[in-house]
This record gives structure tokens, C-alpha cells and sequence, in this order.
């Protein structure tokens, strides 16, 4: 990188010369580095993140491009404590996850008649708390991070793709699909005749697009998240399930019998992605979603 910038940088005669004693320098330092790690550098190592660092650059084993990149590299890795403070902040921000309000100017209150859904995202305790508007539940699970409905929320898009923000989540085909969800997702006639053929329908959810036209079967690609919605085996399989199976486990449920609100199926006909407005092309793994997850993923600490 620093031999780049050097060739295309203009030089007078003496910094011409600082340049040379510069790469001087590094070529004696390249040499150096070829000797084997010392002892005292492995113990430093051991117990200072820095000097970790800085002998895995030494090693060739640090290479960075990009925001990911630094926060896996530096953060995620080393397993860096991410402390309440910097989730606070982010709340507080706009554009923190990507284009869009700040998300506490729509959720600062435990209060329901002054913010959506009784969720109050501007205090460690309201977000262990979670949403408080029927029907309550947490929006964060200490220590699984993809389970934890805000991760989900900053991530997934409301599907069909293109369906509008205002979209009613109480539409005809959304309540079949939980009726049938929580009498227990049965391959019974109810499910062949007027649940399964929604997903094959134009505009059955406020989209033009049909489900099964991204949806269709348990490889990525042609099928996004290795989701099969063209039959009913197809749909209980789940989610990753040709990968997955690959490695002795079950795809990752998308239909929780018995319970349409804690089915991902129904999560993603009714929830919008957050924050509002914000584009559906937008990176799911920002640097700062990531660091998120990695915070509950520590267990969530308030401290």
C-alpha cells in the first residue's frame, strides 16, 4: 500500500531522499520480520490485544479492506468487550445502521401512546425490557444474537420484496397464513387449498412479486436463504437446509407450530426492516449491526 502511494506521488530533491531512507528502513524491517517471533513477543502477545496486532502484521496475517473488515478483524476476533456506552450511542444516531432516523426519536418510551410499540431503546434497561404493547415480548436475547428480534429487525427485508412500508400486516392472506400457523401447521386440506397457493400468487402480500419467484427451492442461488415455499415438506425444511444438511443439521425453522408470532414466516410478511425507509439493497452485516450482535452476543451487559 505505502509502495502505491509512493510511485504516484510527485517528489523535490529532498523528499526524494526521505523517501529512499524511508523504504531504507522498511526493506530492513521486512528482513527482520522474517526472523522467528521471540519469546518476549509471544508473551507480550498473550496478553495485550495491541501487540497481538501488531505480531499478526508482522506474521502476514492481518490484511484489511473495508469498515467490515476492521470491526471482524480488530473487534470481533480478538472478542473486544463492546460496552453499553457505544449501543447507547448508536441509538442515538441517525444513520447508525444506515440511512434513517435515529432510532430512539421512534422508540423512546416504555409508554405506548408515546412510542411505537411501548419500546424504549434510549436505556439499557428498556431494551431488555422490550416491546410493553400487547403482544409484549424481548426484542433481544442475551447470547444469541440471531435470535433476538431487534438483530432481525436491522436486517431482514419485509417480503415480498417491494411491498410497501404501510402495508397492512392484518391482510387476508397474512391472517391465513397465521391461522394455519397456529392451529398447528398442518398438511391438511386447509393448508393445500388456501394457504399454500398464496405464495404462488402476484400481489397476495402488497407485492407484484409472488413468493415462490425468489423462493423456490433448497439451493442458493436460484433460491434465496435456501427457502422452498413451493410445498409443504419445502416449508417446514426451513432455511439453510441444503448446507446445513450437509453438515449433519436441520434447516433453521421458518414455521413455529402453534405460534404464528414467533414464526419467521410471518415475521417477515409483517415486519419492515429498520430503520424506516431505508433501502432494501442496504448491507445487512453494517459494521455497526455487527458490533450489536456482538454486544448480546457478550450477554448484554448494562455496564
Amino acid at each position: 500500500m505505502f509502495f502505491d502511494w509512493l510511485k504516484n506521488r510527485p517528489f523535490n530533491g529532498l523528499q526524494a531522499m526521505t523517501a529512499a531512507a524511508m523504504i531504507g528502513v522498511m526493506i530492513a524491517g521486512a528482513a527482520q520480520a522474517q526472523d522467528a517471533v521471540t519469546k518476549e513477543e509471544e508473551e507480550l502477545a498473550a496478553n495485550s490485544v495491541t501487540h497481538q496486532m501488531y505480531l499478526d502484521m508482522k506474521l502476514g496475517k492481518l490484511n484489511i479492506h473495508g469498515d467490515n473488515a476492521v470491526v471482524e478483524a480488530l473487534v470481533l476476533q480478538r472478542d473486544i468487550p463492546v460496552s453499553y456506552d457505544y449501543i447507547a450511542t448508536l441509538m442515538r444516531t441517525p444513520n447508525a445502521f444506515g440511512d434513517g432516523p435515529a432510532c430512539i426519536v421512534c422508540h423512546g418510551s416504555n409508554d405506548p401512546a408515546k412510542s411505537y410499540r411501548g419500546m424504549d431503546l434510549s436505556s439499557c434497561e428498556g431494551i431488555l425490557r422490550g416491546s410493553t404493547e400487547r403482544p409484549s415480548r424481548q426484542i433481544i436475547v442475551p447470547g444469541e444474537p440471531e435470535k433476538s428480534l431487534l438483530v432481525k429487525m436491522l436486517r431482514n427485508n419485509r417480503m415480498p420484496l417491494g411491498v410497501p412500508f404501510f402495508e397492512p400486516v392484518s391482510s387476508e392472506a397474512i391472517s391465513k397464513v397465521k391461522a394455519w400457523i397456529n392451529d398447528g401447521a398442518k398438511d391438511d386440506e386447509t393448508f393445500q387449498q388456501k394457504v399454500l397457493p398464496l405464495f404462488a400468487e402476484e400481489d397476495a402480500f402488497g407485492s407484484e412479486t409472488a413468493c415462490i419467484e425468489c423462493h423456490k427451492s433448497h439451493r442458493d442461488p436460484p433460491s434465496f436463504n435456501e427457502v422452498n415455499l413451493k410445498s409443504y415438506e419445502g416449508i417446514m425444511k426451513g432455511a439453510w437446509s441444503g448446507t446445513r444438511g450437509k453438515e449433519g443439521k436441520p434447516g433453521i425453522p421458518i414455521v413455529v407450530p402453534f405460534d404464528a408470532e414467533a414464526s419467521a414466516l410471518v415475521q417477515r410478511l409483517t415486519m419492515n426492516r429498520m430503520p424506516p425507509g431505508i433501502d432494501p439493497g442496504s448491507e445487512p452485516n453494517h459494521p455497526n449491526t455487527l458490533l450489536l450482535m456482538q454486544w448480546i452476543e457478550q450477554g448484554a451487559w448494562c455496564k
